[in-house]
């Protein structure tokens, strides 16, 4: 099993940032991909970011050029750098791990945007 535990949610004012951390612990052996997702109220759930064991990264068209995910491997934590924050960014942003034997999701942090 593999457990994973967010933090660094909050509430902030438009246009300013936060960065998310989720740290990973359990069986893991090797990690495949690490990401975030969110979903907003009456939306479904959306990839927002994704970083693959050999560093490649995708990102969401509405994220390009504001957030940045990145991960520490010997602390098996990845993190979301949100930068320039809108109203729209309002969710709650859960993160996701695809290792060799399943898939795992965190319980959800909640991010508020105000203006």
């Amino acid at each position: 099993q593999v457990q994973l535990v967010e933090s660094g949610g909050g509430l902030v004012q438009a246009g300013g940032s936060l960065r998310l951390s989720c740290a990973a612990s359990g069986s893991i052996f090797s990690i495949n991909y690490m990401g975030w997702y969110r979903q907003a109220p009456g939306k479904q759930r959306e990839l927002v970011a994704r970083i693959a064991g050999g560093g490649s990264t995708n990102y969401a068209d509405s994220v390009k050029g504001r957030f940045t995910i990145s991960r520490d491997n010997a602390k098996n934590t990845v993190y979301l750098q949100m930068n320039s924050l809108e109203r729209e960014d309002t969710a709650v942003y859960y993160c996701y791990a695809a290792v060799p034997t399943g898939r795992y999701w965190g319980q959800g942090t909640q991010v508020t945007v105000s203006s």
